[in-house]
């Protein structure tokens, strides 16, 4: 699940992407408003850490202007303004969930995992594809029980696939999930964690679609 951070905080902003990494996440930064509002017109974000206070202006402009343009990838505030009147405030602008400064990082992955599940209109905090168990607080894939080892791509591959049952994926459309801006992406990466999925999961667990990319198969 690919995250945008918008946090002027050089150390906030950088522990908060170390942070959502580990803990499974894709991550993007950036520290102003203009910047935030470039990336979410030019990228797809699952979920957007938004601070309020930044060195152009408000993030609640940042989030009212998501919402004007009816972009509904959700948005977790966070900031140091934790009055009652600023978290109505900026739940009323949209946003879907509000913490305080200080927080902390585990928190804050708990929060982003669940936004993105309730947008995906899930309640299970797990994943189940046949025998095929996955789940993303823990990073555990188990298949019939048995705990299956699994790169932090690889899973996040299978919680794409896993999230969105039926759905067919692209390599680009798979790419802008699995990697950041400053990542390198090797021309056949996509086919490489397709290719290890399967070797560890078993071969109809993939679904080539000539063409059009990759889904879920009809048997695990």
């Amino acid at each position: 699940m690919r995250i945008l951070i918008v946090e002027d905080d050089d150390i906030l902003r950088d522990g908060l992407k170390v942070g959502l990494s580990l803990a499974g996440f894709t991550t993007d930064a950036v520290a102003t408003c203009e910047s935030a509002l470039a990336a979410l017109a030019a990228n797809s974000f699952d979920a957007v850490v938004l601070d309020l206070m930044l060195p152009d202006g408000s993030g609640l402009d940042v989030l009212k202007s998501l919402r004007a343009a009816r972009d509904e990838t959700p948005v977790l505030l966070l900031t140091a303004r934790d009055r009652v009147a600023d978290r109505i405030a900026g739940l009323d602008s949209g946003a879907d969930d509000y913490l305080g400064k200080p927080f902390d990082l585990d928190e804050v992955a708990a929060r982003m995992r669940a936004l993105t599940r309730r947008s995906n209109g899930r309640s299970n905090a797990e994943l189940q594809w046949n025998d095929i168990r996955l789940v993303p607080a823990s990073q555990l894939v188990e298949r019939a029980g048995r705990p299956i080892r699994l790169s932090r791509r690889e899973f996040a591959t299978l919680q794409v696939l896993m999230s969105h049952p039926g759905s067919i994926f692209s390599k680009a459309q798979l790419e802008d999930k699995l990697y950041g801006w400053q990542e390198e992406v090797e021309s056949n990466a996509v086919e490489v964690h397709v290719h290890h999925l399967r070797a560890k999961l078993g071969p109809g667990l993939i679904e080539t679609v000539r063409g059009l990319g990759y889904r879920l198969g009809t048997e695990s």
